[in-house]
């Protein structure tokens, strides 16, 4: 279950990853509304079709762990399903980008097992939950996890949706022979399981009069970057602190319409992969998707809208080299939700502007440790609340700059036992979410975009980390990271 999912997620990121900051925006196609007859065809719900792939996913997954892996959680049994139920969830102490990337996207699979079948945005969300509750109780011989229950379900639908749409856009039931085939191959990649649904029901081959989009051709913007990545040289050293990067931020539906009815109809998504040294190819993904809109002013030089919004957030880097001999950061949201403001000023002819400010309940997620180090884990888990606010300028499509800022406050309430000998003790049973302590993490970018010919840009930007830890049994940690990109970028 720990690795499967690898060489799928990687083409994901890259293929089609959503989130856009940039105040140059280009539509890739032009809008079209859903045919109504694709989406009563789509919308029949199959329980049995839906139940049956979340089952038989855990199964499949089970056997490779257990046959071919090899692994000892997957050595279940009748006496480890009782001892689940009796002793319940724990903290476990995975990896962060296991409990919160990997754990997520297994959600995913569950979540677009039901949404393929017929069911919306929330009843498919049932589904993954069911899911990670078979998995947790029933498929490992380690006590079921507390976080991997909130990330799986929650961070899957995050996940799902986008996945979901993304496949949508890709698919045409008008195309035939090996047009279909390939179309078909690449909505299969983003999402297996919807993949999976056509085949058996038929659709993957079924030619229609309609293309079989439920949600037509919304507005999609694509920028695709490419350059190099500094993140703190020391001691004017440029040691492995210094890479290639690459970037993709889309933005899927209209940021200012105030008509988005289902949720998802706006949303956005973005991934940042490196190629630098020890650091995590995955090293940020950000995704926000509006569930709920309501429009304050709409006038001839004003709009501004209130929405409630799903978050997902992964920051995530790991030691540079000797000469920067620490992790920089390490900061995770999969399950956060909040309401927020969205405002374009319209009254200047050349120059646009737009802002954002959001604040979100996090129910679950994660910030660097400086001492709890068991097993994979060297963050503590947390719960809190996170800000985020930006503005965009931008003067035709020549030239803009943007600017955010998030602020997470993190609180880990329970750590372990004053009196534990960490020379004896069994980390598959230690249930402690970290070190107790709150943190208080910012994530500060600007960024400036200068258009060099057609759709070829260059980008710049700056990113600054800092971290100020309060812990109750150790001295409080102060941190900073600095980074900075230069890229060119392509708007399609």
């Amino acid at each position: 279950m720990k690795r499967i999912y690898l060489i799928f997620i990687l083409s994901y990121i890259v293929i089609y990853p959503i989130y856009s900051q940039s105040p140059i925006r280009r539509q890739v196609a032009t809008p079209k509304v859903p045919n109504q007859v694709d989406i009563d065809y789509y919308s029949k719900k199959n329980w049995l079709m839906a139940g049956s792939q979340v089952f038989g996913l855990n199964m499949g997954i089970w056997a490779f762990d257990r046959y071919i892996q090899k692994g000892d959680f997957a050595y279940i049994s009748m006496n480890s399903v009782k001892d689940n139920f009796k002793h319940g969830f724990i903290w476990d102490n995975d990896k962060m980008g296991t409990n919160m990337f990997l754990h997520p996207y297994h959600g995913s699979l569950y979540y677009n097992a039901a949404r393929s079948n017929g069911f919306n945005y929330w009843e498919s969300g049932g589904f993954a939950l069911a899911g990670s509750a078979m998995w947790e109780l029933f498929m490992e011989c380690e006590f079921p996890s507390t976080n991997d229950i909130i990330a799986t379900p929650i961070g899957g639908m995050a996940l799902g949706e986008v996945f979901y749409r993304t496949s949508d856009l890709i698919l045409d039931d008008r195309r035939t022979g090996s047009s279909r085939f390939g179309l078909e191959a690449a909505a299969f990649l983003v999402s297996p399981t919807r993949g999976l649904t056509r085949i058996i029901n038929g659709d993957a081959w079924r030619k229609r009069s309609t293309s079989g989009k439920q949600f037509g051709v919304p507005d999609v913007k694509v920028d695709v970057s490419f350059g190099i990545r500094a993140l703190e040289l020391k001691d004017e050293v440029f040691d492995q602190g210094l890479g290639f990067a690459s970037e993709v931020n889309v933005e899927y539906g209209d940021r200012f319409a105030g008509d988005n009815a289902k949720p998802y109809d706006f949303f956005t998504f973005r991934a940042n992969l490196n190629g630098q040294g020890s650091q995590p190819l995955l090293g940020q993904l950000n995704i926000m998707g509006r569930l709920y809109l309501a429009e304050l002013m709409e006038t001839e030089k004003d709009f501004l809208s209130i929405g409630v919004y799903q978050h997902f957030d992964y920051y995530d880097s790991d030691t540079i080299s000797d000469v920067s001999a620490k992790i920089p950061y390490k900061l995770c949201t999969p399950a956060s939700f909040g309401v927020g403001l969205i405002y374009q000023n319209k009254r200047f002819r050349n120059w646009s502007m737009d802002a954002f400010a959001h604040a979100n309940a996090i129910l679950l997620g994660g910030a660097l440790s400086d001492h709890y180090q068991v097993d994979e884990r060297n963050y503590n888990l947390a719960s809190g609340f996170s800000v985020k606010t930006g503005i965009n300028i931008a003067y035709t499509d020549r030239f803009s700059v943007s600017s955010t800022y998030e602020m997470y406050r993190m609180f880990t309430w329970k750590g372990y036992p004053d009196d534990i000998n960490w020379d004896d003790f069994d980390s598959k049973t230690l249930n402690a979410q970290g070190d107790r302590s709150q943190a208080v993490l910012h994530v500060t970018s600007l960024q400036a975009e200068l258009k060099l010919k057609k759709q070829w840009y260059l980008t710049g930007m700056f990113i600054n980390y800092t971290r100020d830890t309060n812990y109750k049994k150790f001295e409080d940690v102060f941190s900073k990271t600095s980074e900075g990109r230069l890229m060119l970028t392509y708007k399609f």
